[in-house]
């Protein structure tokens, strides 16, 4: 479950603080899925790091699973962000000199023995990779790939540790009509599937009807559809 609760963030300027969000609150279990609107500007992507715990809040407290990931040192929190988190940008942030089956992969590194994937991780990626419609683009790099391969590849990369949260910045937003759809279509095929918690902002009403519960940031504060 993830347990929003009165969330504030702001920032100092030389011209004083510049509040961003205001007193969000909200409670999601697994299988939910929510879009939050809002025009650039409004705090959609700063509420989404928030909860990603890459940034932290003012005010207020965010717990997944009945934990806060920011009373943990750096150490537990950077372990607890990767297993129970799963991030998909708009830039498919996939690294370049590696294959598709390397990028999948990059998130179990940090807990392996040795620095080499495991038989098991390896196995789950290539599933993973079949699952998106990738099983024959394994060995390419992103370069070789299309945008919404490269977006169906980093979806495969955000689940590879089977996260609770799946956290979605603008997932759509470069790539054409048809592969947005295929993208949109195939995230909730897998999310209700593996019953994550889906949060995704988006300026895109097309995306956000696929969503069962949409809101918007207006006035620092998320408002429900």
């Amino acid at each position: 479950m993830l347990e929003i609760s009165n969330l504030a963030k702001q920032y100092d300027t030389p011209a004083g603080p510049l509040p961003i969000l205001e007193g969000v609150s909200m409670t999601l279990k697994p299988g939910d899925a929510i879009a939050i609107m809002g025009p650039s500007g409004s705090g959609k992507s700063t509420l989404l790091y928030i909860l990603g715990a890459l940034d932290a809040p003012t005010s207020g407290s965010v717990r997944l699973n009945g934990e806060d990931p920011f009373t943990m040192d750096e150490v537990k929190q950077a372990a607890f962000r990767n297993k129970q988190i799963g991030f998909l940008f708009q830039d498919h942030c996939l690294l370049p000199q590696c294959s598709v089956l390397e990028n999948v992969l990059i998130p179990t590194l940090p807990f392996t023995k040795k620095a080499a994937p495991q038989k098991d991780d390896e196995a789950r990626a290539r599933a993973l990779l079949d699952q998106v419609g990738l099983s024959a683009r394994v060995d390419h790099r992103p370069a070789e790939l299309s945008g919404g391969e490269k977006q169906r590849a980093a979806l495969a990369r955000a689940l590879i540790r089977d996260p609770l949260l799946l956290l979605c910045d603008e997932p759509t937003g470069n790539l054409d009509e048809d592969s947005a759809n295929n993208v949109a279509t195939l995230l909730f095929d897998i999310q209700k599937k593996r019953s994550n918690i889906l949060i995704a902002v988006t300026h895109s009403p097309e995306f956000a009807a696929h969503f069962p519960a949409r809101f918007h940031l207006r006035h620092r504060r998320l408002e429900k559809e």
